[in-house]
């Protein structure tokens, strides 16, 4: 998501875990790791991370990799990649090779191994293990563009109306893949009810929810800092995102925006936003935390799977202005941590950002919320599933893999039922619920 020298952050958190490393799972070495692919070090990849350093020795298999893209404790890793890599402009336009992702993905070879997890957003949950091996996979979303997000990422205003044509039955097909394959995990750990709901509806399987890390060593509140009059948005620059809402908003309200982010919606926002919004690219990890502790607050228009964003900037003792759907009902507490918007409108959310401007917030509450979040919590929790899983193929008592049922969606269909009840391993009692 944004590059940092991440090289002592790095070094101290492997110190502080080696204890955790694999021997909770009895698996020695025999681990692989799997992740969709590696260009740069958003809110998967420090998940990834963070699921890494539990497992020294694992390889970590992947479609492709862009050297340098992500952290130094990845980038040490054994890093195998499909022939994607190899593919002309792969390093930039790899979503073009999406049809080529089932064959690259089920091209690997795990005979080797007793235990594969895999991260995955895309293909990465879909890979082929042997029958003795057992297979857990941490979910951030099935894929969206197969689902229920087509329009955001291949409709006619974002690809032109004949190729996003040509590409519905392409997608469509991929779709069916999608939900066929999710009988190849043993396993489903979701990084949200949110995503455990959709889980159910596409692949028809549960999930427990282990919400992601946050570390929240590094962001933290600066009391030399006080709120400068502005709001922040961090984020890509595509459509899903709604960033326009935000600086819609942000003009209505006559409150500065500063954007930090880049991506294909740029320079349409960059038009729409005029003189009272900045657009500062990405930033690094140290610059990113300074613009949270300066902030009014984050917003968040859009719908997220979880959103590490909101956790991170509470973290730093800020409040979030957040659409009151999807991440957003687990991470933030209306009234306490921030404010949820139930109408998705301008002028809803330019009604919410001259409240939360009027409003004093606590910050050592907002601080306490975001700790439950934090990475050890996370590594706990996940290998409390591993070892479930282990314990559970032991005693030959393991779920069987079984065949998804079609699910009810197509393509470009929003469906805003989160299906299935998922289990939950809540990081903490919330502030209203106790």
């Amino acid at each position: 998501m944004h590059s940092s020298n991440l090289d002592h952050r790095t070094r101290d958190f492997e110190t502080r875990t080696s204890d955790l490393a694999p021997r909770a799972s009895g698996l020695g070495s025999r681990v692989a790791l799997v992740h969709d692919w590696l260009t740069g070090m958003r809110g998967g990849e420090k998940v990834l991370e963070a699921i890494a350093e539990l497992y020294p020795d694992a390889p970590i298999y992947t479609l492709l990799h862009v050297k340098g893209s992500v952290s130094p404790a990845l980038e040490r890793r054994r890093i195998r990649c499909s022939f994607v890599q190899r593919l002309p402009g792969s390093a930039r336009h790899y979503r073009s090779y999406l049809p080529v992702f089932p064959t690259a993905i089920e091209q690997f070879d795990f005979d080797g191994y007793d235990l594969v997890i895999s991260t995955s957003h895309c293909a990465a949950k879909s890979v082929v293990v042997p029958g003795r091996a057992r297979h857990l996979c941490y979910c951030h979303s099935p894929m969206r563009y197969v689902w229920d997000q087509f329009d955001a990422y291949f409709g006619p205003d974002q690809v032109g109306a004949l190729r996003s044509r040509l590409l519905r039955p392409v997608l469509a097909r991929l779709a069916r893949w999608d939900a066929a394959t999710a009988s190849r995990v043993d396993r489903f750990v979701a990084n949200s009810q949110y995503v455990a709901g959709r889980i159910g509806r596409y692949y028809n399987r549960e999930a427990t929810v282990v919400y992601p890390p946050v570390d929240t060593e590094f962001y933290q509140p600066d009391p030399a800092r006080r709120p400068e009059p502005f709001f922040l948005v961090v984020s890509a620059l595509v459509p899903y995102k709604r960033l326009e809402v935000a600086i819609r908003a942000c003009k209505a309200a006559g409150i500065a925006l500063k954007v930090v982010g880049r991506g294909p919606e740029e320079m349409r926002l960059r038009a729409l936003g005029g003189s009272g919004v900045e657009f500062l690219g990405w930033r690094t990890d140290e610059e990113i935390r300074a613009l949270y502790q300066d902030c009014l607050a984050v917003l968040m228009p859009g719908v997220e799977d979880f959103g590490m964003v909101p956790v991170e900037a509470q973290a730093c003792g800020r409040p979030v202005v957040a659409y009151a759907e999807g991440g957003a009902l687990e991470s933030v507490i209306d009234g306490t941590t921030g404010v949820l918007v139930n109408d998705p409108s301008v002028n809803a959310f330019a009604a919410a950002l001259g409240d939360i401007s009027s409003r004093d917030f606590d910050v050592a509450l907002i601080r306490r919320h975001a700790e439950s979040f934090c990475r050890t919590r996370f590594q706990r929790q996940f290998q409390e599933q591993v070892s479930e899983l282990i314990a559970a193929r032991r005693s030959n008592a393991a779920v069987p893999r079984r065949e998804a049922a079609p699910a009810a969606a197509r393509p470009g269909r929003s469906q805003n039922s989160l299906g299935n009840n998922p289990r939950s391993l809540s990081p903490a009692p919330r502030e209203d619920e106790k």
